[in-house]
């Protein structure tokens, strides 16, 4: 079955949506690079941020998990909005306790690995739970263990991120989000810093975690993979949702001119 049919076909229950962004607004100084973006996640569905380079992305990605912070507009986890101080350029988040226990609910996957090149793979993965989450050590490496085997890197775990392949290391490091129990995963681009052949063996893993109803906002320049996988794509052209809906509706009957011919550019490539 396909992920269209599977997205049309398969009764999810309302719930308060895991992530839910209302007119967003970000700039760096005078360059204004988000302009009133509003999107929603709803538990168990993937959303993927689509666009040309500069469109705004991977910074509304970082704004999700205040790695970057907004000048204007509301971002909700489960409900439960960001709580803020200051104004414009200034504002920041006002209540750190909110921002660590978003942050340990959103686990976010690079584009680079960003694995510490210091930890075995396995101390890796183990990391975060131990360190900040305070899990117990033998039950985590128990999990993390069952995680990197779900990956496909089972053989890895004592291994060096030196040794491994970049399709390898990013699968570590998918793991190593997914050893966080997170609400929702956040993954920036997860395959362009691969070559074709490595890319599928993470491609491979996005799908598995889709057919399994993780959250996911997937910003990606993979439209193949975007249409197999997503419950919703947002279309963003310089800043702002050009379109959006169903992975059918935008890759089959695109609607907006700017859509049509990124989209042929990216067919073309």
């Amino acid at each position: 079955m396909s992920q269209i049919e599977h997205s049309e076909g398969s009764a999810k229950p309302a719930q308060t949506p895991v992530i839910e962004i209302r007119e967003l607004h970000k700039a760096y100084g005078q360059l204004e690079v988000i302009k009133g973006v509003s999107l929603t996640a709803p538990r168990g569905h993937v959303i993927s941020l689509i666009g040309s380079s500069g469109s705004g992305k991977s910074t509304l990605l970082r704004c999700c998990n205040l790695l970057e912070h907004s000048q204007r507009g509301e971002i909700l986890f489960e409900g439960d909005s960001v709580r803020w101080r200051g104004e414009g350029l200034a504002r920041v988040p006002a209540d750190r306790a909110q921002v660590t226990r978003l942050r340990t609910n959103l686990s976010m996957v690079f584009q680079q690995f960003n694995l510490w090149s210091h930890l075995t793979i396995l101390q890796n993965v183990m990391e975060a739970p131990v360190q900040v989450l305070k899990r117990d050590p033998a039950q985590t490496e128990t999990r993390a263990r069952e995680l990197l085997a779900k990956v496909g890197i089972g053989d890895k775990a004592d291994a060096w991120p030196a040794q491994l392949s970049g399709g390898q290391q990013q699968r570590a490091a998918i793991a190593r989000a997914l050893c966080m129990e997170p609400k929702a995963l956040l993954l920036d681009e997860p395959t362009s810093a691969l070559d074709p052949e490595l890319q599928q063996e993470v491609v491979r893993v996005i799908k598995d975690l889709a057919a399994e109803h993780r959250t996911m906002l997937l910003v990606t320049h993979d439209m193949r993979l975007a249409a197999d996988v997503s419950d919703h794509v947002v279309f963003l052209h310089q800043g702002r949702v050009e379109e959006e809906g169903p992975p059918a509706q935008l890759f089959e009957a695109p609607r907006s001119e700017r859509l049509r011919q990124f989209l042929s550019a990216s067919m073309a490539e």
